[in-house]
């Protein structure tokens, strides 16, 4: 696949998700608070203000916002940055705006991204992080697939999905195979002169569904929002007839965080 079809691909998957915000809402799991309490307490110091990237409808807003940190919500997509209104304190500022299109000006304590880092264009990312962050301000990317915990299943419903998708997981954004330990965005931040002391850990998360949620799920995910209508009905269909009446999902998170140098890197370095 060329970069330039990968851009449009990467393009028309972040673009999707409009349609079903009130299905992303209602079957997508939500994060733990220990999520929070990780990333707080690398920071090692009071986080006042946030602006997240790619908020969605606002599963991991509400868990900072609820920590007593102001939060400004950034979301490209209209229709899920409605239904995030509709779950977030009222105290939460929100943007529409993809993160390409944000402009420097206030600086944060916090950046993040709740499974969202992946639609961003690589060009220039972290540059335009970092100057959202303050100084020693922490960046945090977090999210992962949510699994099938039970292997006859996951290989059943692989099956059944394999006429119209090789795979429904968004593939690594630089390469990086996924026995790497060190995993994306972690791989990039370590080579990025603006972010220091960069850490990979997992929350682990189980989450028990009946198949016609499950199914409900995957009606959320990119890789089926961008098929033709009716192959989409077609595979769901294919799916529910492998899927016994409830799954055990494995929704563990992976998180990334990172901390902005204290000086800006020299030209050239």
């Amino acid at each position: 696949m060329s970069d330039r079809t990968d851009r449009t691909d990467r393009t028309d998957r972040a673009l999707s998700f409009g349609p079903v915000a009130e299905a992303y809402e209602r079957f997508r799991p939500g994060y733990s608070p220990e999520l929070v309490d990780r990333v707080l307490e690398y920071a090692d110091q009071p986080v006042r203000t946030a602006l997240e990237i790619g908020a969605g409808t606002g599963k991991a807003t509400r868990l900072f916002a609820g920590r007593g940190i102001e939060v400004t919500a950034t979301e490209p997509d209209g229709a899920m940055l409605a239904e995030l209104r509709g779950h977030v304190p009222a105290g939460v500022r929100t943007v529409r705006s993809a993160f390409e299109d944000l402009r420097p000006g206030q600086r944060y304590g916090l950046v993040y991204a709740a499974a969202a880092l992946h639609w961003t264009a690589p060009e220039g990312r972290w540059s335009r992080v970092a100057a959202l962050l303050e100084p020693g301000g922490v960046f945090a990317s977090f999210g992962g697939p949510a699994q099938l915990s039970d292997a006859a299943v996951k290989e059943a419903v692989s099956e059944a999905r394999a006429p119209f998708m090789e795979s429904d997981e968004v593939p690594s954004p630089d390469g990086t195979p996924p026995e790497n330990a060190m995993q994306w965005p972690g791989t990039e931040l370590l080579r990025s002169e603006w972010f220091t002391g960069v850490e990979q850990s997992v929350v682990e998360h189980r989450v028990t569904m009946s198949a016609r949620d499950y199914v409900g799920l995957l009606s959320t995910i990119s890789a089926y929002l961008v098929l033709p209508a009716t192959e989409r009905e077609q595979v769901f269909g294919q799916i529910m007839k492998v899927l016994p009446e409830a799954v055990e999902v494995t929704a563990d998170v992976t998180v990334h965080l990172a901390r902005r140098v204290h000086e800006q890197p020299r030209p050239g370095r």
